[in-house]
């Protein structure tokens, strides 16, 4: 009678272990993400590791509200953004777990990461300035802060204030240089409008090229991205104009950067998986990936940028906190619905 107990024990532990065994080997995503080459990163890691990459995507508030109503429950292990204040945003609904990795930590620049390390920089870019190659000259460029000024008036193109990109920037700006002058700022750009707001930051590029408008507030990689495409309008346009890296000169503090970055979600179910794919897209293969297609700055400082982007030469970096894109976001969507930037 013992015997058969010992055996029933040793069969369920052998069915039970065979079960787990079978536990499918994948990695659910929520991403905010919206570029091609993501879907290659993530063949290429399936290739690697045989684990599978399932997608979720949509804007980050949705993702973010979707992590909080499906809580112990939900399927996700990563939070993908292209905004280091979603990234804050949804650490501080305590849905994200930090991740203190050797390799992540190694692969990954010091200046990017999350100093609560609940996040990490997989690429990022600049917001900058492009100009009219036959209309402006590089000269009369030189901070975001001239950019309010009236000979601007009826020259800048920029997208709505609701674009996180923008509530990115002008967050910086609170952040920088208070509310008063960021208000005060934002009042002059909308003075300077060469149109109302529309469009993606592609379509303000197109927009100087036109001749609507001669300055665009763009994200450097859509100008890497408009010089590589097929489509003949994109590359011309993207020809029309040049980059400019505002708050270049000795005592300022530098152009405005943001990450697109990857969280840990507190209730990942496969966290060993998701800590593999953190790895892999921090790594000196997928970084160059990135770099090459996505026209992004790499976050793994042993990787380049691509050509096209090295072509416009290095700049200075604010070197603001980046949570501070999250901390001072509802008082520059303030600023926006108080100053008419819509």
């Amino acid at each position: 009678m013992k015997n058969i107990f010992y055996l029933f024990i040793f069969c369920f532990f052998f069915l039970n272990c065979e079960s787990n065994n079978k536990k499918p080997k994948e990695v659910n995503l929520y991403s905010q993400r919206h570029y091609s080459v993501d879907e290659l990163q993530y063949k290429n890691f399936t290739k690697l590791t045989g684990i599978k990459v399932n997608v979720v995507k949509a804007n980050a508030d949705e993702l973010i509200e979707r992590l909080k109503n499906e809580g112990e429950n939900s399927p996700a292990d990563l939070f993908i953004t292209v905004d280091a204040g979603k990234l804050q945003k949804a650490a501080e609904f305590e849905l994200l777990q930090r991740v203190n990795n050797k390799i992540i930590n190694n692969n990954v620049s010091n200046d990017l990461k999350d100093k609560n390390s609940f996040w990490v920089p997989i690429t990022y870019r600049a917001r900058i300035v492009v100009y009219s190659n036959d209309r402006v000259q590089k000269s009369e460029l030189s901070t975001y802060e001239d950019l309010a000024n009236a000979k601007w008036k009826n020259k800048i193109l920029v997208r709505s204030s609701s674009n996180a990109y923008n509530q990115a920037l002008m967050s910086s700006l609170v952040a920088n240089l208070g509310s008063d002058m960021a208000s005060n700022w934002s009042e002059g750009i909308v003075k300077n409008f060469a149109r109302d707001p529309k469009g993606n930051d592609r379509d303000q590029v197109k927009a100087i090229a036109a001749g609507q408008g001669d300055l665009a507030i763009v994200n450097s990689y859509y100008i890497g991205l408009l010089l590589s495409s097929k489509n003949e309008e994109e590359i011309n346009a993207g020809k029309s104009v040049s980059v400019f890296f505002p708050n270049q000169g000795k005592n300022e503090r530098g152009s405005h950067i943001n990450v697109s970055g990857i969280g840990l979600t507190k209730n990942s179910p496969n966290k060993e998986n998701a800590i593999r794919l953190m790895e892999y897209l921090t790594s000196i293969d997928a970084q160059n990936t990135y770099v090459n297609n996505s026209y992004e700055y790499p976050a793994n400082p042993s990787v380049k940028p691509s050509k096209i982007v090295q072509d416009w030469g290095t700049f200075k970096i604010d070197t603001l906190d980046l949570n501070m894109l999250g901390k001072f976001r509802q008082e520059a969507i303030r600023i926006f619905d108080k100053t008419g930037w819509k």
